[in-house]
Order: C-alpha cells, then structure tokens, then sequence
C-alpha cells in the first residue's frame, strides 16, 4: 500500500518560497507603517492647531501643551510617530524630535 503525501523536497520547496515572500513583503510594511505615522503626526499637528486657536479665542492668551490637556483641548501631547509636541511663543504647533 503506497501512502500519498508530500515529500521532504517539496517542503523545503514550499518553505523556500514562503520565506522569499516573507522577505520582500516586510520591508515595504514597515516602509508604509512609517509614512502612516507621518501623515498621523501631521493631522494631528493641524488638530492641536486649531484647539490652541479655539483656547486661544476663549481665554484671549496663547496655552501650554500641558494647559490644553489639563482643560481636556486634547488628550495626548505625543503625535503617532512618539515626538511630542510643542507650542512656541506666537502659538504655531510643531513637534519635537523627542
């Protein structure tokens, strides 16, 4: 009685090809995994923006990061990519390297 099944070279055949998959899908998720946090950080930027504008018309005076979370303006002061924000003196938010 002949037993069907596969043999050991057509596995490593199978493994093989999977690995060589394994190797070129990775690089490009993590390629586009770092574009998505970018683009994260930037609508989060243009959000924090546009509530430092709206403390600012409510209390006439620029905020703090810390003041904009305190007063629940924003929940977080870190954007996507794990840079925090800042806010400078005439109220433009950008993100520190930190």
């Amino acid at each position: 009685m002949k037993e069907k099944g596969f043999t050991l070279i057509e596995m490593l055949i199978v493994l093989m090809v999977i690995s060589v998959l394994l190797l070129i899908t990775i690089p490009n998720i993590t390629k586009h995994n770092g574009m998505i946090n970018a683009k994260g950080c930037e609508a989060f930027l243009q959000t924090v923006q546009a509530q430092v504008k709206a403390y600012q018309m409510e209390k006439n005076t620029i905020p703090t990061v810390q003041q904009l979370m305190d007063e629940n303006y924003i929940k977080s002061n870190k954007c996507p990519n794990g840079h925090t924000i800042q806010i400078g003196s005439d109220g433009e938010v950008s993100e520190s390297g930190t």
